[in-house]
This record gives structure tokens, C-alpha cells and sequence, in this order.
């Protein structure tokens, strides 16, 4: 509301201020009055500024201080929330780190008791496979030199059989072969004799015939050429 009135006085005072410079001379006693009015609006606005003023120093003053207290207060606040967070989380890791300790402790004292348990085991486990190996070797070697032996005598008993057998039938074969031979060397022997026999006596048969033919020719053309004289000479008869 002051500052509102404030405005007012000061529209009014200028409002004033210009009516009277506007005034002529003739209007002096009217301008002493408006002097009054100037000045009693002046005081008047002057002693509402100075209230103003110093209300809003007192509010300024009091906002102030209520900042002050309140900030007093946050800070200390802040303080203890802060203090009591870090003697909680000095606390909690205090706790944490001590479980933490005993739990590595346990870990470390069961890996260790594992590992001693693992290494035994592993240990006899190999022991018995080692000595299961050589026992399935040994067997496997031995198993293998009967099979070999076994296999051998087979092997040589079959090949002499196989060797018999096959001098047997070449025998045979050689003695088939050769008499195979002598039967069709025999038999173009025979075959040969009866061709030559034949072809001679076809060609003699050959010759025989062709004197036997020319004889007969020769006799027919003497009785031809005594038919054809007879006919162009007219005893035909």
C-alpha cells in the first residue's frame, strides 16, 4: 500500500508542478497554495518513503536472521546426519569387513581341505588306473603273442596245404596239357594225311576228267560239222 501511495503523491506533485508553471502571473496567489500543496505532499511522501524504507530494512533484518538460524540449523543438522552416517557406514564396514575375513578364512581353510582331499584322490585314483593299465597291457601283450602264434601256425599249415595242392594240379594240369597236345597233334596229323590223300586224288580226278571232256568235245564237233555239210548239201538223210 505504501509504494502504491508513494506513485500517487508523485503523479500528483508532477501533475501540480505543470499546472502551476502554466499559470500566469495574474494567478500568484493561487501558485503560493499549489507551493503548499507541493509541499505538504512532498513531506508527506518523504515521511512514507522513510517508512517504507525502514520497514523493509526490519523485514530484510528479520528475513535475514531467520535465514540465518535457518541455515545454523541445516548446517548443524547436516552435521550430525553426517556424522551419524559415517560412524553407521564405519560401523557397517567394520562388520563387514570382520565377516568378511572369517569368510575368506572358511573358504581358504575348506579350498585347502578340498584340494588335499582332490590331490589324494586323484593320487590313488591314478595309482589304480596305472596299475589297471599295465595289468590290461601285460594281458594285451600276451593275448597278442598267443594270437600271433595262433595265427602263424595257421598260416603255415595253410600255406603247405595251399603248396600241395597247387604242385598237385599243376601236375595234373601239365599231364592234361601235354596229352591234349599229343591228341591234336595226332589228330592234324590224321587230318592233314586225309586232305593230301583227298587233294590228290581230286586233282587226278581233275586231270582224268578234263581228257575225258576233251575227248567227248572233239568227238561232238566232228559229228556237228558232219550234220551242218550234210545240210547245205542235201543229204540230210
Amino acid at each position: 500500500m505504501a509504494h502504491i501511495t508513494f506513485r500517487t503523491f508523485a503523479a500528483t506533485l508532477l501533475g501540480a508542478a505543470a499546472f502551476s508553471l502554466s499559470l500566469p502571473a495574474a494567478h500568484a496567489e493561487e501558485q503560493g497554495t499549489l507551493n503548499r500543496a507541493w509541499n505538504d505532499t512532498r513531506s508527506a511522501t518523504t515521511n512514507t518513503w522513510d517508512k517504507t524504507k525502514q520497514g523493509t530494512a526490519k523485514a530484510w533484518d528479520k528475513t535475514k536472521e531467520g535465514s540465518e538460524k535457518a541455515w545454523n540449523k541445516t548446517k548443524s543438522g547436516t552435521a550430525n546426519a553426517w556424522d551419524k552416517t559415517k560412524d553407521g557406514a564405519d560401523k557397517t564396514w567394520d562388520k563387514t569387513k570382520d565377516g568378511s575375513e572369517k569368510a575368506w578364512d572358511k573358504t581358504k581353510s575348506g579350498t585347502a581341505n578340498a584340494w588335499d582331499k582332490t590331490k589324494d584322490g586323484a593320487d590313488k585314483t591314478w595309482d589304480k588306473t596305472k596299475d589297471g593299465s599295465e595289468k590290461a597291457w601285460d594281458k594285451t601283450k600276451n593275448g597278442t603273442a598267443n594270437a600271433w602264434d595262433k595265427t602263424k601256425d595257421g598260416a603255415d599249415k595253410t600255406w603247405d596245404k595251399t603248396k600241395d595242392g597247387s604242385e598237385k594240379a599243376w601236375d595234373k594240369t601239365k599231364s592234361g596239357t601235354a596229352n591234349a597236345w599229343d591228341k591234336t597233334k595226332n589228330g592234324a596229323d590224321k587230318a592233314w594225311d586225309k586232305t593230301k590223300s583227298g587233294t590228290e586224288d581230286a586233282a587226278q580226278s581233275t586231270k582224268d576228267w578234263g581228257k575225258r571232256t576233251g575227248k567227248k568235245i572233239g568227238n561232238w564237233t566232228k559229228q556237228a560239222g558232219q550234220d551242218i555239210s550234210n545240210t547245205f548239201s542235201g543229204d540230210s538223210k
